[in-house]
């Protein structure tokens, strides 16, 4: 047999290839995991221009402390020094903020935090732009900072619109009801920071309209350009913001403090200008999760059915709004968790203070009060001497029920049926049914523990949160959809920030459209907006505008077939790639149907809208919510008090799974997040002062702390006003975990356990 034959021969043998995943539902990789893993994706870290120049800031070393003088005098006569600007340059509006635009650009007379920015320089060279803004001399009369909360009530204000940024008062029920058994407990949350992993970066390029542009790891490119160009005085059409690779994101992903400088100095010189900040940087710059101080009374009857809830929660803002009061809306409306709950009287504050500003991290304000009620429902279990998860089955939330904010649940809420999951999936073996030496101690491998010292427990945590924004907020989302020769580009303004939504556009589009080859453009201002990435919403809201821009294309694409043979668009399906009617009259191919032709269509997305909470904590401010049950087994070092997260099983209603293997790394992800808040994560601050500001000194979870983590259930009820059904995943795995975790090491050791991070202490018992 000749070689060509053999060859032949061989390669009709050889199995057809795998089809590629296509379309909702299926796993469809992202289009950039293989630069990613190759290290070939562009970072702002990355990016080079010429004649480039290098910026740094100089940060304050007080928490508080009154500004006597600057003077750049010597900063700017060093060689190479190009600009340096305080708050005498800023040519605009010299306030910014998430929330509220309520922190100056460039600290002039007050300093309110620990690393607030007081002066940026541009140089030849990063060097020297650091020792010049060293150079900058800054006289300081130092203040007593106010570093508890619960004394910014009666200090002298910090700022001036004072140091309460909001109150709700929530009244729900009879205040006059009681139960047969009564719980309390005090629990403090610790600040957790968002830590990054990729370097914070920017390059300003100035334009020769007088305009810049920015190019940066935004995840809400349309709201920073506005602020950018009020600060800058310019038109906002002179201002663009190009968004590059986002390493990641589980806050917001930059400091608007970091961006601006920027600009100005781009400005100022002429000159692209390139910024990384150091780690060190990033921890003293952006925001950081709310410390909590939560107190709270649970009444029940007999049977261990909640009859009243009060709590009194106090978030520490930090020196500066920013977010805080939709944070403490989520935590107040949230403070009884998925419970069926009559009767509520919740106060909630969130207050200034000068310790590092607060803003928005995954499941703020939802996560805090999760570790307190499921707290107080095992005390409750306790005392009634019932299984805790059988105490919280008695009293779950459902579809049809009223929230203590007066708002009924309309979207599917199956939290028994999660519960019931989780409790019934086989716990993992216990270590005595191995050798010794396979045994993994809590402190590590090779851990200082003794195996007669180690107990295990299980625990058990429901969380909630709610998607998009609330109160009101406007949620819109813009995109477009072109074809041209047989490939679709997509256009919105969604910034890909690891949570899958460019994969997502794609296969929307693949499976409205049946293309298989679809991209989606790059993000910057010059398109319309679509919001801040955050609450999921470019699954909703994004989504649901790529969905409404592809139908669109659908009815242009197959309007002239259905007029041909006399049916409407209805009767036609598009299938793996073909065209065909109901009756099998029509059959050809969307290759062919699209052949020289060019559509096009713009569509929106607003969810229906929410109101803001009243005077009594009252109002429909959600438009959906998602719920989770996690059930925690842990290893505990009685004498040590150190503990080994051995399992969590995780049951969620998603609504509908669109790309399982995305579904399942963004559950997975929220859980890890949520091991770091229960065990290691806690940014220390004594006096206001950011005590070991790098990832040494702050300890994120590793591969090692990472536990078993068992999807045992997803709950494919379909939410009827989401696009798709389906519901985000990743926040509320955060909310829910830590309260679990901290669920099973009070059923090991007995202790109360009512702070996170848990530290070692807390975990030991004296019974050895």
């Amino acid at each position: 047999m000749s070689d060509e034959a053999a060859t032949a021969t061989t390669a009709a043998e050889a199995p057809a290839a795998e089809p590629l995943p296509h379309g909702l539902g299926a796993s469809l990789p992202h289009a950039d995991a293989r630069a990613k893993t190759e290290g070939t994706f562009p970072y702002a870290a990355d990016l080079w221009a010429e004649g480039l120049l290098w910026a740094a800031v100089l940060r304050s070393p007080h928490a508080h402390a009154r500004i006597l003088s600057i003077d750049t005098t010597h900063a700017r006569a060093m060689p190479g020094v190009r600009a340096v600007v305080t708050h005498e340059d800023v040519p605009g509006t010299s306030r910014h903020g998430r929330g509220t635009p309520d922190r100056p650009v460039f600290a002039s007379e007050v300093v309110r935090h620990h690393g607030e920015p007081i002066a940026a320089v541009a140089a030849d060279h990063p060097d020297t732009a650091r020792m010049a803004a060293a150079a900058v001399i800054v006289e300081y009369e130092p203040l007593d900072p106010i570093t508890d909360p619960e004394r910014a009530f009666e200090a002298e204000p910090l700022h001036p619109d004072g140091n309460l940024i909001r109150h709700i008062p929530l009244r729900h029920g009879d205040p006059d009801a009681s139960g047969e058994i009564v719980v309390e407990g005090l629990y403090r949350i610790g600040r957790q920071d968002p830590a990054p992993i990729g370097a914070e970066a920017g390059l300003a390029v100035p334009r020769p309209d007088g305009g810049v542009e920015l190019y940066l790891a935004s995840t809400d490119p349309h709201s920073d350009r506005n602020t950018a160009a009020a600060c800058f005085g310019l038109p906002a059409d002179r201002v663009k913001i190009v968004v590059t690779g986002v390493p990641g994101a589980t806050a917001d992903r930059e400091d608007q403090g970091f961006q601006l400088p920027l600009g100005l100095l781009a400005l100022r010189t002429g000159c692209p200008v390139k910024l990384t900040a150091s780690r060190e940087e990033s921890f003293l710059g952006h925001a950081h999760r709310h410390p909590t101080l939560l107190r709270y009374r649970h009444h029940a009857d007999a049977e261990g059915r909640l009859v009243k809830v009060e709590a009194q929660i106090l978030l520490d803002a930090g020196a500066y709004a920013d977010t805080s009061a939709d944070a403490l809306a989520a935590a107040v409306s949230f403070a009884c968790g998925p419970y069926v709950v009559p009767n509520a009287f919740i106060e909630g504050w969130a207050v200034r203070t000068n310790n590092p500003p607060s803003g928005h991290v995954r499941g703020e304000g939802a996560m805090q009060v999760c570790a307190a009620y499921e707290a107080q429902m095992d005390k409750l279990a306790r005392k009634l001497g019932l299984d805790p998860a059988e105490v919280r089955l008695r009293n779950v939330l459902a579809t049809g029920d009223v929230l203590p904010i007066g708002q009924t649940v309309t979207c599917p809420a199956p939290v028994a049926e999660l519960l019931q999951a989780v409790r019934d999936f086989p716990l993992p073996s216990l270590p005595k049914d191995g050798p010794e030496e396979d045994w993994l101690l809590p402190g590590g491998p090779e851990g200082a523990g003794e195996p007669g010292a180690v107990r295990r427990g299980v625990g058990y945590a429901l969380g909630m949160v709610h998607m998009l924004g609330a109160e009101g907020t406007d949620e819109v989302s813009t995109a477009t959809v072109r074809v041209h020769d047989g490939v679709a580009t997509v256009l919105c303004a969604a910034v890909e920030a690891g949570q899958g939504f460019t994969t997502l556009a794609r296969q929307i589009v693949q499976e409205t459209l049946g293309i298989d080859e679809v991209h989606v453009a790059p993000v910057d201002t010059d398109q319309p907006p679509a919001g801040p990435g955050c609450r999921g919403r470019h699954t909703w809201v994004s989504g649901g505008a790529v969905e409404r821009a592809a139908r669109m294309v659908r009815t242009q694409l197959l309007q002239p077939l259905a007029h041909k043979f006399g049916m409407s668009t209805e009767l036609l399906q598009i299938t793996d790639g073909k065209i065909t009617s109901y009756d099998g009259v029509l059959s050809t191919t969307v290759t062919e149907a699209l052949e020289g032709k060019e559509l096009w269509a713009t569509a929106q997305c607003r969810p229906h809208p929410t109101e803001p909470l009243d005077g009594a904590g009252q109002g429909d401010a959600f438009v959906g919510l998602a719920f989770c049950a996690i059930r925690a087994v842990v290893d505990v070092d009685v004498e040590l008090g150190s503990v080994r997260v051995v399992e969590l099983a995780v049951a969620q209603d998603v609504g509908r799974v669109l790309n399982p293997a995305q579904l399942a790394a963004r559950i997975e992800g929220g859980v890890t997040q949520g091991v770091g808040i229960a065990l290691t994560e806690n940014l220390r601050t004594p006096r206001g002062l950011i005590r070991h500001p790098d990832l040494t000194g702050y300890a994120l979870p590793t591969a090692l702390d990472a536990p078993d983590i068992r999807i045992v259930k997803l709950v494919e009820e379909r939410d009827v006003v989401a696009p798709f059904g389906a519901k985000p995943v990743s926040a509320v795995p955060v909310v829910t975990s830590p309260a679990a975790i901290a669920s099973a090491v009070r059923a090991a050791t007995g202790r109360p356990v009512n702070r996170l991070p848990i530290r070692p202490q807390a975990a030991v018992v004296n019974a050895r």
